[in-house]
């Protein structure tokens, strides 16, 4: 099995359970960073273009959603949250509306609901 997939499937375990914030934490550090990129790469794929930057620091980054590109300095669309929230969105076990105190959003194309969940 891939190690991204494994990855995801220990995420989502640990999600599903009573405590999934401390269920969460208590994954390796390799296993949640997987994760994370694993699943920042199927929102790529998703939604292929250069328009938003998704931050899931100290992660991963990807940059997806169609539109302008841009090439120097932070870019216009930028969402940033961190690793256990990024994870229940891009799984769906929390909704994009849910997340938003704990999802730093700007710009017009920042909203990833249609998105999301990934998987």
């Amino acid at each position: 099995m891939d190690d991204g997939v494994a990855a995801v499937h220990a995420v989502r375990a640990a999600l599903k359970s009573e405590d999934a914030a401390t269920s969460f934490a208590e994954l390796s550090r390799p296993v949640r960073a997987t994760a994370v990129r694993f699943l920042l790469e199927e929102l790529a794929t998703l939604a292929p273009g250069n328009s938003v930057e998704v931050r899931v620091p100290p992660f991963g980054v990807t940059q997806c959603v169609e539109g302008p590109r841009h090439t120097r300095g932070t870019p216009p669309n930028v969402v940033e949250t961190d690793a256990l929230t990024w994870c229940s969105l891009a799984l769906g076990t929390i909704s994009w509306q849910d997340a938003s105190a704990k999802v730093s959003a700007s710009g017009l194309r920042s909203d990833l609901s249609e998105y999301l969940p990934v998987i």
